[in-house]
């Protein structure tokens, strides 16, 4: 009897049997006895599917799950939400299946499990490649239901607190990982209680050292801290008491990691950071929070420019609170921070209070709409993405955000992160007017695209139809939406061009031929296909577009009696004498030749460039000499009467050098209609100044009228056009 009796007593001290109890204590405190039951049943089907298996700690697997199941019980998490946390690990580590979990419990636990689990059979070519996906996956699912989150959050907690029997190599990866991608993730959904104790525990496993040093160092400071701090503490207590205000007020601690990313980044001591002492101040309601700061203004000095107003403009991840930094007794900066209870909790919890307080207000939907937004940017951004490691760059970039504020014309506010420039504004409005934007006003002034904006300012886009991205704005662009949208339209955009060019070369080929495209029968182009090894027409078109198949060589194939023999070519054919007309504004598959710079009304020629298209040069450029020699690269060009455009020119120069003679030549220019593009002095001494300027004209005619006046300045010897 005493042998049954201690038997049982060893059992229900089982480690996973305490975890069940503390779960079901703490799921009974908010949900009703069938949803307990519910979860209760779900911990019994883990054990099962988990049994035999083990942690590297030596405990049962199904610890772990229970342990995530209690921190987002703690949160007030929903009973799917709770079983889903419990059978999170049972599709990707036991032979369970997504539809046997529908069949248990119901279809929505089953999709939550599915949304966390891993890809185990990627075929990834390296590890980064796999995270990645797996990241990718999850944010997938994030758009489905944003529980997916927590459940990987808790989870990613508890693999951190458990990290002790891990080897030292894996340590150091799963830490980096929560470091740039999960804890960036928790604040972005406003979770800074999970955020902190993510990167306390990455900080500590990553660099032990560091922290046993710092967290001595801090310890040892804070004792001499103590007494500067309770005699701030009691003069903001009263004069808030004087005033007839009621707040609780406390001291603010930096956690290690702020403090070590503060000293790394801003290259300062422990002294420099801690010279700063925080307090915040927590009211009943948003009126007294700024009648609070004004008090704090009457006690304290402010610090010009170091105040923020988050509660009117809150951070994209929801937080709400007044920043001051304000100069206290002895010299020393204060660091104050006001918000309302419910805005603490909010801070602390963020997303999550949607579940922890939706009973309480539903201002915690805010929460969730915000989250919603930023997860629909994301999802639009991972359709573009290349590929997984792509989608992780711009995730990153969208992880890090330290906002400036903007408003559109009509007085909408946008948020971005700082150093976002015009393009990043008009792609946050819409992916179409980030497209089609040519110029900006900022408060009325005509301002470069790549300005940088700050907060207040007042943007109007300026969209044309015919505008397209430019490739040179991706070296300037902050937001992963920004950076994902122009890569995709260039990417799609080359290839329809391409297949534009091809089509038109092809056709031009056939017409000298005497025959046209549309003429060919359809069982003719298939034969075709096949002999050419392309998998359809439109990508045989994009190849010649592209330089890496001759148009005229596939013409005669096309009309020989066998499709397959070798294509035979008369000494008098004159096929590809037909030239090709452009209008120069065709964009990334015909190139003008920088070595010449070929404008509207040159004699032309082009020749093709493998992969890259068509690259188009000045008829007595000594580039196009060499080109003509190879008989099937090169093939006749002119410029269509309606070419229109700003095209570059090069002139040399040779100008007396005195006072004020560039600046004579600039203006003179800019007079006649054209923008100086670039000068650069070639040879200069005393008396004369040799300079090549390139400058932006519509056609020939332009440019002779540019060099006539030119020609009349007293400063002027010698002009002449650069032809390479």
């Amino acid at each position: 009897m005493f042998m049954v009796e201690m038997a049982e007593v060893l059992e229900f001290e089982r480690p996973e049997d305490k975890l069940l109890q503390r779960l079901r204590t703490t799921l009974a405190s908010y949900l009703d006895q069938d949803r307990v039951n519910d979860c209760v049943r779900a911990y019994q089907f883990g054990a099962v599917a988990h049994s035999g298996q083990r942690r590297k700690t030596g405990e049962a697997y199904i610890c772990h799950p229970v342990a995530v199941a209690i921190s987002l019980a703690e949160m007030r998490m929903d009973a799917d939400g709770i079983m889903a946390a419990i059978l999170h690990d049972v599709i990707e580590d036991t032979a369970v299946t997504k539809k046997e979990l529908a069949a248990q419990f119901n279809p929505q636990v089953a999709e939550l499990v599915d949304g966390v689990t891993k890809l185990t059979k990627i075929g990834s070519k390296s590890q980064a490649e796999t995270q990645a996906e797996n990241v990718r996956k999850m944010f997938l699912a994030m758009g489905k239901d944003l529980r997916v989150i927590m459940v990987k959050l808790a989870d990613r907690l508890h693999n951190m607190q458990t990290l002790g029997a891990m080897p030292a190599d894996k340590k150091r990866r799963i830490c980096r990982e929560t470091l740039d991608i999960y804890a960036p993730i928790a604040n972005r959904l406003g979770m800074n209680s999970m955020r902190h104790k993510l990167e306390a525990l990455s900080f500590e496993e990553m660099y032990p050292r560091r922290h046993a040093v710092l967290n001595h160092a801090v310890k040892k400071a804070r004792g001499n801290r103590r007494k500067i701090i309770d005699t701030i503490e009691n003069s903001i207590k009263n004069r808030l008491h004087e005033a007839g205000l009621v707040g609780d007020v406390a001291g603010r601690e930096k956690n290690l990691y702020s403090i070590y990313k503060k000293m790394l980044h801003k290259k300062i001591s422990l002294s420099d950071v801690f010279d700063v002492y925080a307090f915040r101040i927590f009211c009943d309601n948003v009126d007294t929070c700024y009648r609070v700061l004004g008090v704090m203004h009457n006690l304290y000095k402010p610090i010009p420019g170091r105040f923020k107003d988050y509660i009117a403009l809150p951070k994209a991840n929801g937080y709400q609170s007044l920043h001051a930094i304000l100069m206290g007794p002895y010299g020393l900066p204060i660091e104050i921070q006001i918000r309302t209870h419910e805005m603490h909790r909010m801070s602390e919890s963020g997303i999550a209070a949607h579940w922890l307080y939706k009973s309480e207000d539903d201002k915690s939907q805010k929460f969730q709409d915000r989250a919603n937004e930023w997860l629909r940017d994301l999802l639009e951004i991972q359709k573009t993405a290349g590929d997984s490691l792509e989608f992780i760059d711009n995730l990153k970039i969208d992880l890090f955000p330290q906002e400036v504020f903007v408003f559109t014309p009509k007085g909408s506010i946008i948020k971005l992160p700082r150093g976002a420039t015009i393009i990043d504004f008009a792609y946050a409005v819409h992916t179409d007017v980030g497209n089609a934007c040519v110029s900006a006003r900022i408060d009325r002034q005509l301002v470069p695209l790549q300005t940088k904006l700050e907060n207040g300012m007042t943007i109007e886009v300026i969209a044309a139809v015919w505008a397209r991205p430019n490739p040179l704005w991706l070296s300037y662009v902050a937001t992963a939406k920004a950076r994902s949208s122009i890569r995709n339209y260039l990417k799609h955009f080359k290839q329809l061009e391409a297949i534009n060019l091809g089509r038109r070369l092809l056709e031009k080929e056939l017409q000298a031929l005497h025959t046209q495209l549309d003429s060919i029968s359809e069982q003719r182009l298939k034969e075709l296909l096949k002999v050419t090894d392309m998998p359809s027409f439109d990508v045989l078109l994009e190849d010649i577009g592209l330089g890496n198949k001759m148009p005229f060589l596939i013409a005669k194939r096309l009309l020989q009696d066998d499709i397959h023999a070798n294509i035979k070519l008369d000494d008098g054919d004159q096929s590809h004498k037909t030239p090709l007309v452009i209008k120069g504004t065709e964009g990334m598959v015909i190139n003008l030749a920088k070595c010449c710079r070929p404008i509207p009304g040159d004699s032309i020629i082009g020749f093709f460039n493998p992969g890259k298209g068509i690259v188009v040069h000045h008829h007595e450029c000594r580039n196009s000499n060499i080109v003509r020699k190879k008989h099937t690269s090169w093939l006749d060009v002119e410029w269509s009467h309606d070419a229109a455009g700003d095209f570059p020119a090069e002139l040399r120069i040779e100008i007396l050098n005195q006072r004020g003679a560039l600046a004579t030549i600039a203006s003179t220019i800019s007079e006649l209609d054209s923008n100086i593009e670039n000068v650069t002095v070639v040879d200069q001494d005393a008396h004369v100044s040799v300079d090549l300027i390139t400058l932006t004209v519509k056609d020939r005619v332009h440019l002779a009228k540019i060099m006539r006046r030119l020609k009349e300045l007293s400063i002027v010897i010698k002009i002449t056009r650069v032809k390479a």
